[in-house]
């Protein structure tokens, strides 16, 4: 169904309903035969680019679309309840997008963002290594300068859409202790940068997840992005953004859940009568409504703190964990109503619930969410 949406203004409604109608007709079609075949979508990042939908909380003056964190999250949740993984990737852009935009010189705005912002360069990020996940400040892959500018020895892990990208937000040692990580814009193709194979998944299977290996490969010194040692001020003060990213697009994926479980039973009867009429399977359904509900306020609360400049940062870890246990919640609910239906590939609802278990785990597990929470309870 189409959600009742508040919105602020009306530019706002016509992008949300342009963004209805892009999935609609690009993403909902296609998402079947990617996801079965663990094939990526060709163009389709072009075409999201090309109406405006990768650059949309970034500045006009690089081409962006200079929406509201309110606005842009609810485009990424329609997107989410078409085709998650897309959605991800879009989210994950907006991400890799960041620590140029708030850190890099005007120079190097210049010379990227605005193809970046226009889907002309699609981004990945490139944090987490095989044992420095959720302890960012454990990284190990190094920098080195040289006459050059740096070189890359290292493993980095998890990246979403790596190898497919353009370019990705690297991280990387250059010093010692917390404060020796940098940031670099690093390009999607260089000699000595390879790709191990994807990750064979649960879910999200179109867009791939590999491990990128550093065999030396040389950056120019302009690509560092801020300064030596302000890599993990970069990447911290970019993954709130992300965890709203991510609680938007979990919110998107229960909804989808929630929609086919409302239309499934109001086709299916038993015992003379619809079971959406049985209070017990209604009572699940309002659960799941509620869940899905209360998602989408937390993340936009979050938002609106983020649009008028106050702290979000606790608030986005409460929107991070509450949608996306939402969505896990939800679409194994769904699978429920379904019955053994819901078991089978001819549903999505069984594709849902395997989607819904990554949103607990990655832009940090929603046990550091906790972690993030109650320390801020503490102080």
């Amino acid at each position: 169904m189409t959600v009742d949406r508040l919105l602020p203004t009306q530019e706002a409604a016509d992008l949300l309903a342009l963004t209805r109608d892009i999935a609609d007709q690009e993403l909902a079609p296609r998402v079947e035969e990617h996801e079965r075949a663990e094939t990526y979508p060709e163009g389709l990042f072009s075409t999201l680019g090309e109406a405006g939908l990768l650059g949309l909380p970034y500045p006009e003056e690089f081409g962006g679309g200079a929406q509201p964190y309110e606005v842009y999250l609810q485009v990424l949740e329609e997107l989410g309840a078409r085709w998650a993984a897309v959605a991800v990737t879009v989210s994950v852009h907006g991400l890799s997008c960041h620590p140029l935009a708030a850190f890099g010189s005007a120079e190097q705005q210049e010379r990227w963002l605005p193809r970046m912002l226009a889907g002309q360069l699609v981004g990945g990020y490139s944090l987490s290594e095989p044992q420095a996940g959720s302890d960012a400040a454990a990284i190990a892959c190094r920098a080195e300068r040289v006459e050059a500018g740096y070189r890359i020895t290292g493993t980095k892990a998890w990246i979403t859409h790596g190898g497919k990208a353009d370019f990705y937000a690297l991280f990387a040692r250059t010093g010692e202790g917390s404060r020796g990580v940098s940031c670099f814009l690093a390009p999607g193709e260089v000699e000595g940068l390879s790709f191990g194979r994807p990750e064979e998944k649960m879910g999200l299977h179109a867009i791939p997840t590999v491990t990128a290996n550093w065999d030396g490969a040389v950056l120019e010194a302009d690509r560092l992005i801020g300064a030596e040692g302000q890599g993990l001020q970069i990447a911290f003060s970019a993954l709130d953004s992300g965890r709203l990213g991510i609680a938007a697009v979990a919110t998107g994926l229960a909804q989808a859940a929630l929609d086919a479980a409302v239309d499934y039973a109001h086709e299916r009867s038993t015992f003379g009568k619809r079971i959406i009429d049985h209070q017990g399977l209604g009572f699940v359904l309002a659960d799941m409504a509620a869940a899905v509900d209360s998602a989408r306020a937390t993340y936009l609360d979050a938002a609106r703190r983020r649009d008028a400049g106050r702290e979000y940062s606790r608030q986005a870890s409460v929107a991070k964990l509450v949608a996306t246990d939402a969505a896990m919640k939800v679409t194994t609910d769904a699978v429920q109503v379904f019955g053994g239906y819901g078991y089978t590939r001819d549903f999505p609802v069984e594709r849902y619930m395997r989607e819904a278990k990554i949103f607990q785990i990655f832009e940090g597990t929603n046990q550091i969410q906790r972690l993030v929470i109650s320390r801020g309870l503490a102080r």
